[in-house]
């Protein structure tokens, strides 16, 4: 048995691998070796991985590629490749290669879609592996203000981080986005990253003596957490499974568990006793700089597959597929999927463009300004929130930063698409009577991409499978964006005319 030795990276392995397919070596024949314990992994950029031509003069293998392109490797190849290459276990260069071979000189062109084969099994369970210590990551990172720079007033964090696998360079680009306004850096036993403000850069492991150990935000990020916790919600089993004791030493919040579960049971009977609590306080300004939100862990339904079982699902199961979404990138920088909320029976179905910052930050729609203003006009028109049903049309919030500040980005065609078959099975659970479709982004997905709001608003004249009656209008969004006052008192006027459309309309 030969013995191949790379450099631990994806990059080194690729190169490896592409001249072992063109001299038609067996995975039985060669042994991979990192040659390095540095679990540094320099990912590169993925492109179609093709084998170098044979150089003049050199015999042509019946595989060459300029004979059998079927050597060019597959990118759903790649994208599992990235992930597994950032696994701990030794045999993964090894399984790689085993599933490359095949997938080429053996033209098992469908290997990964074989979840039943032994090693599309092994490999799927090493990225998902990867996948959870990154979504781990993601939830439990918590920074710790160190200072700011005296030059530009920029404020600096530091957090310490303790992964399994070599994810650190793979999962930092989601801190650059979700942090953009601040310079942190994450340290970790092997590896590092820094963020500027303009680049990440990654540097070796320090050990946790070089972390800092408080900071004064910690107190409110204490009090907020406090403030959240749900006792009635509590799962205790869950909660450990999705919050191993391994992570408590890194959270301020940790010596609040203890209290806040043993307490859980006894205030979760005095909120009984107390009754529902019809105020609806916004949570976004409590929220610290830095504060990260726990994710989902598991990757879950597709859109297209929760959309084909939603008989199957109920409304409690449809929120928990669509938390676990990971088919768009939109959830990378979002903190949470805002799922819709309302009565599953109701009549009436409003139905937005996509989550707002204050939304995304209380996981509930129409929570910010917009919401305001739209249950102003609500109760204008002689509807109660509490008897519809209120969603959006994508799910996570689209944004970038300036600043302090995340600013609303309008989510692109693929994203809306992606997204759409959420709202469709909301429609399908809940069948309302009468559908309130509320800015342009819900009207063009759901009725037709040419739809003109400002032309063509108030009842949609054409037949259409959504509901009974379906009545296209502004979104409130548009209300707050005029600036003369007289306009926006005839606008909102006739906002509220369009909303009554929806009390005046009968099946």
């Amino acid at each position: 048995m030969q013995t191949i030795t790379i450099s631990p990276t994806l990059a080194s392995w690729r190169e490896a691998a592409r001249e072992l397919l063109l001299k038609e070596i067996s995975p039985a024949e060669i042994l991979f070796e990192d040659g390095s314990q540095s679990p540094s992994l320099f990912l590169t950029d993925d492109v179609k991985a093709t084998p170098t031509p044979a150089a003049k003069g050199e015999e042509l293998s019946h595989y060459d590629p300029r004979i059998l392109p079927q050597l060019n490797i597959p990118k759903s190849f790649l994208d599992l490749a990235e992930m597994v290459a950032c696994n701990r276990d030794p045999e993964r260069w090894s399984l790689l290669y085993q599933a490359v071979h095949r997938i080429t000189l053996d033209r098992e062109r469908q290997l990964l879609r074989v979840s039943t084969d032994p090693l599309t099994r092994r490999l799927t369970e090493l990225s998902k592996a990867v996948s959870r210590d990154r979504h781990k990551m993601k939830a439990f990172v918590r920074f710790r203000k160190i200072g700011e720079l005296e030059e530009n007033g920029r404020e600096q964090f530091v957090a310490w981080f303790e992964p399994e696998h070599f994810i650190v360079e793979l999962t930092a680009p989601f801190f650059a986005k979700r942090f953009a306004s601040f310079d942190w850096s994450i340290l970790t036993p092997e590896r590092c990253a820094h963020w500027d403000g303009e680049r990440l850069e990654f540097t070796q492991g320090v050990e946790a003596s070089q972390a800092p150990q408080d900071d004064e935000l910690e107190d409110y990020w204490r009090t907020y957490y406090a403030s959240i916790f749900n006792p009635a919600r509590l799962k205790l089993k869950a909660m450990q499974s999705e919050m191993p004791k391994k992570y408590w030493k890194n959270l301020p919040e940790a010596p609040l568990i203890a209290d806040l579960t043993s307490s859980a049971s006894q205030r979760a009977m005095k909120m009984v006793e107390d009754g529902p609590n019809t105020t609806r306080e916004h949570v976004s300004a409590k929220v610290p700089t830095g504060a990260q939100h726990p994710d989902t862990d598991e990757l879950g339904l597709a859109p297209e597959e929760a959309l084909a079982k939603v008989a199957e699902l109920s409304m409690a199961q449809l929120d928990a597929e669509a938390t676990a979404c990971r088919y768009c990138p939109l959830y990378e920088a979002a903190t949470q999927t805002v799922f819709g909320e309302g009565p599953p029976s109701a009549r009436v179905m409003l139905i937005g463009e996509q989550p707002g910052d204050q939304e995304d930050i209380a996981g509930r729609p129409f929570v910010g300004p917009a919401g305001q203003l739209l249950d102003q006009a609500l109760l204008q028109a002689g509807l109660k929130r509490e008897n519809l049903y209120l969603t959006n049309t994508v799910k996570h919030f689209k944004f970038k930063s300036q600043g302090r500040r995340r600013l609303h980005e309008r989510a692109n065609a693929e994203e809306i698409h992606r997204c759409k078959p959420w709202v469709l099975a909301e429609i399908l659970k809940v069948q309302p009577e009468v559908i309130v479709l509320l800015g342009s982004t819900a009207a063009q997905a759901l009725i037709d991409p040419s739809f003109q709001i400002l032309k063509q608003r108030g009842l949609v004249k054409e037949l259409t499978p959504l509901a009974p009656t379906v009545v296209a209008t502004v979104h409130p969004s548009f209300l707050l964006r005029l600036k003369d006052k007289t306009q926006t008192e005839e606008e909102m006027a006739r906002f509220v005319a369009d909303l009554k459309l929806a009390t005046k309309s009968r099946s």
